[in-house]
């Protein structure tokens, strides 16, 4: 109501569709300051491959998409822009994937390497990556 009586009403409106009230998805509640917590994230995520070693495939990857979502997330202010730019889903999601990431790479640091040497080695990146994504969802336990 405030927001009505201060602004325009197409700029009152554009205000508040920005807002985001539910993701849509049972048990994911909205994070109001999302982009924040993922340029969070992935920085530390930035941080914490590189104990793993330069060469291997994982790294590589994960280096790879976590600098390209933490670009867009630095050059949109808008969850919508960052949703949409990036194409694998809701900020939520996104979070849930990032902190999901650095279980997972504490995991491969403490794992011995030659056993997922073989897998990484697959040249198809994207392959890799799914495989890989649905190998260790099944095998990590959850907390």
């Amino acid at each position: 109501m405030f927001l009505r009586r201060m602004l325009s009403p197409a700029m009152a409106g554009s205000l508040m569709a920005r807002v985001k009230e539910t993701t849509g998805i049972v048990g994911l509640d909205v994070v109001p300051n999302a982009r924040e917590v993922l340029i969070s994230l992935y920085t530390r995520t930035l941080g914490e491959i590189k104990a793993v070693p330069e060469d291997e495939g994982y790294r590589k990857a994960v280096e790879s998409f976590t600098s390209h979502r933490l670009k867009v997330c630095r050059e949109e202010e808008d969850w919508e822009a960052i949703e949409k730019r990036i194409g694998c889903g809701q900020v939520e999601e996104l979070i849930e994937e990032a902190q999901d990431e650095l279980k997972l790479i504490a995991k491969m640091i403490e794992w011995d390497p030659g056993v997922f040497q073989k897998i990484l080695n697959v040249r198809s990146s994207r392959t890799t990556l799914q495989f890989l994504s649905t190998f260790l969802i099944i095998a990590l336990p959850t907390p």
